[in-house]
């Protein structure tokens, strides 16, 4: 079964007073040339965020974050690569951060991994991460869960809609509203169903021409009650 664009695009509208207000509350994703030209110690801070984020309060994370930044340098993955396990034990000293060793432990893993594929790909990862084609994003979504550091999970999509690119979130609303259109059963972990899902995506894309946050943010408001 598939999703009818026109039919999501109706149900949506109906809940905002004019077009604008609809497009005005719809997220954008940044350009390609806009993803590559944030520098690479922005991806590792955003995986870095996205990382301290799971599992505790957004804001709490959030307001702590300028000495995250203060304390990791900046967050160069060229200097960062480098944390020994005795530097994070330091860490564990500095109450202005959120001292959580297993989290702390994935800064330098993650910069390591950010260097390896700047290494294979011999460009920056802003460029890679831009180059990625979003009719396959769950294929980068398993890069990043495969390679990165606990980055599994919903996390993928999360540090992807932090740096802005364009992906869709399997939030509850937009698993509800697949599942009651057919697409899946239940939420998609296996490759099979997550794929039932990206193909979903790239059909309502095909029609609308809309990104894929977008579409998602509209999957996500036809079902939610609360809006």
């Amino acid at each position: 079964m598939t999703l009818d664009y026109r039919w999501l695009h109706d149900r949506v509208r109906n809940r905002f007073a004019s077009d604008d207000a609809m497009e005005a509350f719809l997220p954008s994703p940044l350009t390609p040339d806009e993803l590559k030209q944030l520098g690479d110690d922005r991806y590792l801070s955003a995986m870095s965020l996205r990382v301290f984020r799971a599992g505790m309060t957004h804001s709490v994370v959030d307001a702590r974050w300028p000495a995250f930044e203060e304390a990791f340098w900046g967050f160069d993955p060229e200097t960062l690569v480098l944390l020994s396990p005795e530097q994070i034990d330091g860490y564990m000293n500095n109450d202005r951060i959120i001292r959580h060793r297993t989290k702390l432990q994935t800064i330098p893993r993650n910069a390591q991994f950010i260097l390896d594929i700047r290494q294979e790909q011999d460009t920056s990862f802003g460029e890679f991460i831009a180059n990625w084609p979003s009719a396959d994003i769950i294929g980068l979504w398993r890069l990043l869960a495969k390679r990165g550091a606990r980055l599994g999970g919903r996390s993928a999509a999360g540090f992807l809609r932090l740096v802005g690119k364009d992906t869709f979130l399997l939030t509850s609303d937009v698993v509800a509203r697949l599942v009651a259109a057919g697409v899946i059963d239940q939420m998609p972990t296996s490759r099979r169903d997550r794929q039932r899902v990206q193909d979903a995506f790239n059909a309502l894309q095909r029609v609308s021409a809309r990104p894929l946050c977008q579409l998602s943010a509209m999957l996500s408001l036809s079902i939610n009650p609360r809006f």
